[in-house]
């Protein structure tokens, strides 16, 4: 087993992810079998029981772990499913660790930091690279080196280069190199404590890569080379990118495969790249724009949508037309007249997943808009248990009618809570999660859409469609055409609109640079045939 570890310095948010999945975009080009493997240091098991706000987006791999938004970038840049021991917490390890010690597997010894947790980590990278088949297994470490939460992480890892030996290992970090003043000074001192700080702790590293607002000058590259004591060729500048998918180019066009290839004793391949560039090609034609309105109640941290404004992008690098996502809060739909006549001019309507009541009245007008005016409309998760309840009040007259999430004593509870989730208590890994198998109605849009009768989808949700409505939708005109296996509601169609399509799976996690899920594929396509037949896009801001 080969290891390439990751770590940050200065600030969280550097894009360790980004550098982590880039790397191992590079290595994949040159045919290397790899796998990753995302430490994040805090106490909790997982991210399910998160706030947006606080983590970005709760990630769904396929075995139903709730794992790191950077779990998503590492499957979007490799094309690769990863599972639940790919994303380690110390929530998992300290709860392994403490299991063990209850089982009597220390043999009376006492448990401690060193050797029990470090050997626990160690143990399960090993694991992960051997379950892999892969040849080099790139670990991340989140937040900051200096945390006291990441220590028992590095202190793993610099545990492991020695016990792998010279040339099995290389240590990667990711640092600031902000730009300050009126004349736009690099400064290289947040990097040089960063570097001492990891030096301390046993760590050396291999390659600094310098993140910045613009690239780095040739004086200040050699400058970090002289005080990290890292060669000149091993000091990467990697400046803000319009897109992230030109960052494993980036890295390339400065040399780093072939320095990872020798850093590790690897054979040194030429790499393959010509599919990751025609898709970048095609993204920047922007041949032509659309808008799409995303309307969802986190919308202030766009990373809370992650996956979905990613979806896009990789529609936009198939397409080669302009995608723009404009944002409204849901909550203030109802009260903004303003907000209202924008929606009805946008060409397209998502409304992703989310929980709880706040913003349900603004989902609910959304849907209700994109139905009337006829506008390309998709709901996920949320959206689509929405798009029940607006057809619900606003078709079948049912006023009142509401999931039960938000109202429990709604007289018609068109969304009710999951059979099996009335039992539990416990928040965390207990929702209906990962890939589910789905039988779509032969000839329905959907399945024209998929090209096929059968699909297999990411879940996460506790409520369902109540089957006691199932006869009155279908008789009002919003047909069922996905089921799962065990009788619930999938998909959600209105055969007379130009597109209102919902699902209750998150199709956003299953989409990637080189093949954009079919989903998304088809709600741009379709406000492409809205916006033939209607006036221009207005000017708006690029895709974020």
């Amino acid at each position: 087993m080969k290891v390439i570890a990751v770590s940050g310095g200065v600030i969280s948010g550097l894009g360790k992810g980004i550098t982590t999945s880039s790397l191992g975009r590079l290595l994949k080009a040159r045919g290397i079998p790899i796998t990753i493997v995302k430490i994040d240091p805090y106490l909790n098991v997982d991210a399910g029981t998160m706030n947006p706000y606080q983590h970005g987006e709760v990630f769904v791999l396929d075995d139903g772990t709730e794992a790191d938004l950077d779990l998503g970038n590492y499957e979007r840049f490799l094309g690769q499913s990863l599972v639940g021991t790919h994303n380690l917490t110390t929530g998992k390890i300290y709860r392994a660790v403490i299991e063990k010690e209850r089982r009597g597997d220390y043999l009376g010894n006492t448990v401690q930091i060193i050797p029990h947790v470090t050997g626990e980590i160690k143990r399960t990278i090993r694991e992960v690279a051997q379950a892999a088949g892969a040849e080099v297994v790139l670990v991340e470490v989140g937040g900051t080196v200096g945390d006291i939460e990441s220590m028992p992480f590095l202190e793993a890892l610099r545990e492991l280069s020695y016990e792998l030996g010279e040339g099995q290992m290389a240590f990667v970090h990711t640092t600031l190199v902000p730009v300050v003043g009126p004349v736009g000074e690099a400064k290289t001192k947040p990097t040089q404590h960063s570097v001492r700080e990891l030096r301390a702790i046993g760590i050396r590293p291999s390659l600094i890569i310098a993140r910045g607002p613009a690239p780095l000058a040739p004086d200040i590259k050699t400058k970090i080379s002289l005080f990290c004591d890292v060669p000149p060729e091993a000091v990467i500048s990697v400046p803000d990118q319009s897109v992230i998918y030109e960052v494993p180019l980036v890295l390339e066009a400065q040399g780093v495969g072939p320095l990872l290839s020798r850093l590790l004793n690897l054979p040194d391949r030429p790499p393959d790249h010509s599919a990751w560039k025609e898709f970048l090609a095609t993204y920047r034609r922007g041949d032509g724009a659309v808008e799409i309105a995303i309307v969802g109640k986190y919308t202030e941290l766009r990373d809370a949508y992650l996956s979905h404004t990613e979806a896009f992008h990789h529609v936009q690098g198939h397409l080669g037309k302009e995608i723009r996502l404009q944002w409204y809060d849901s909550e203030d739909i109802p009260r903004n007249p303003t907000l209202v006549a924008r929606l009805e001019r946008a060409d397209g309507v998502l409304v992703p997943g989310g929980f709880g009541a706040r913003g349900v009245e603004g989902k609910i007008r959304a849907i209700e808009i994109a139905r009337t005016k006829g506008i390309p409309y998709l709901g996920i998760c949320y959206g689509f248990q929405m798009q029940a309840v607006e057809y619900a009040r606003n078709v079948l007259g049912l006023d009142r009618a509401n999931t039960t999430e938000v109202d429990p004593a709604s007289p018609d509870p068109v969304v009710c809570l999951l059979e099996q989730q009335k039992a539990t208590s416990d928040l965390g890994g207990t929702m209906r999660l990962g890939a589910q198998r789905v039988v779509l109605t032969p000839g329905s849009r959907i399945a024209q859409i998929y090209g096929r009768t059968e699909i297999w989808e990411r879940h996460r949700h506790r409520y369902e469609i109540n089957p006691e409505y199932f006869d009155r939708l279908r008789a009002q005109g919003l047909a069922i055409t996905g089921m799962s296996v065990d009788g619930r509601v999938e998909v959600l169609e209105l055969a007379s609109h130009p597109f209102f399509v919902g699902v209750q799976y998150h199709p956003e996690f299953l989409s990637r640079p080189e093949s954009p899920h079919p989903l998304f594929s088809a709600l741009v396509r379709a406000a492409l045939a809205r916006q033939e037949v209607a006036s221009p896009v207005a000017a708006a801001p690029p895709l974020a």
